[in-house]
């Protein structure tokens, strides 16, 4: 398996052998599929989000709970990715949204890694319009289970739980899409889009393990990260690999899940 982080050299020696992927979405409403369209690195093709890396939102699941993967292996199909392709994400937010695609296809015993910097990083001209590549054959496989945290593993236990959205909705100052404000009690708040300098491109990874340290984590930590939705939260357990931690496991639900519920809500810092 690949590091999950790579850079543009990384992906320019290998030409052909990397399939990019631009998996822009925003939390605003404005389509990534446009964004893309308007403007994309060379090659790539567009991975929608809400069509292909999640289900239907619902106050039960969340608002990103994990596609089914017969759907996922259809929109990698689609895409034109197939199963021994190698694949690079990016966005245009230090990777925060691309990772759960990274994450999704890691899990599944893919070769995939983010791209250090992404579109914000890139210095070429942009390519306009839709791209495509061939349809490909993607092999449905399970969500493995060891690698993915429910409701339960975020209450008590040895598990170190990490938030990764930004300190003002972690505190509680202020929430503006799930049911309730503030954060699972004990969770330790690592904001994921800290992860990375101005540019989006990763720290080094001993300023990483320094952030990871900061908050209780260590060499082989059990680790259930969350969001608000289960999307960023792929940032810190990619950040987490990349480092030499181990890999942690996903709550999918995250934030907007837990938060729909009638369990404690803890506020502040």
């Amino acid at each position: 398996m690949i590091d999950p982080v790579v850079d543009f050299p990384w992906v320019a020696e290998r030409g052909d052998g990397v399939v990019l992927a631009d998996v822009r979405w925003y939390l605003d409403g404005r389509s990534g599929r446009q964004a893309y369209e308007n403007g994309h690195l060379p090659g790539a093709v567009f991975v929608d989000l809400d069509r292909w890396l999640a289900r239907p939102a619902s106050p039960a699941d969340g608002r990103h709970p994990l596609p089914d993967p017969e759907v996922f292996a259809e929109g990698m199909a689609a895409a034109g990715i197939g199963d021994g392709d190698t694949v690079v994400a990016y966005d245009d937010a230090g990777g925060v949204v691309a990772a759960r695609l990274v994450w999704m296809l890691r899990a599944t015993g893919h070769d995939a890694a983010l791209l250090d910097g992404g579109l914000t990083a890139y210095e070429g001209p942009l390519v306009s319009g839709p791209a495509g590549r061939t349809p490909a054959v993607f092999t449905p496989r399970p969500w493995p289970g060891d690698r993915l945290a429910d409701l339960e593993a975020t209450a008590g236990g040895d598990a170190v739980v990490l938030d990764a959205r930004d300190r003002e909705r972690f505190r509680g100052d202020a929430e503006p899409v799930d049911p309730r404000a503030g954060h699972i009690p004990g969770a330790r708040n690592l904001p994921c889009r800290e992860n990375v300098d101005e540019r989006g491109r990763f720290l080094s990874v001993p300023e990483l393990r320094e952030r990871f340290a900061a908050v209780g984590l260590r060499d082989g930590s059990d680790v259930v990260s969350y969001c608000g939705s289960g999307v960023t939260a792929c940032h810190n357990l990619l950040a987490m690999e990349h480092a030499g931690l181990g890999i942690g496991r996903l709550y999918p639900g995250s934030w907007s899940q837990y938060s729909a519920t009638d369990r404690p809500a803890a506020t502040g810092d």
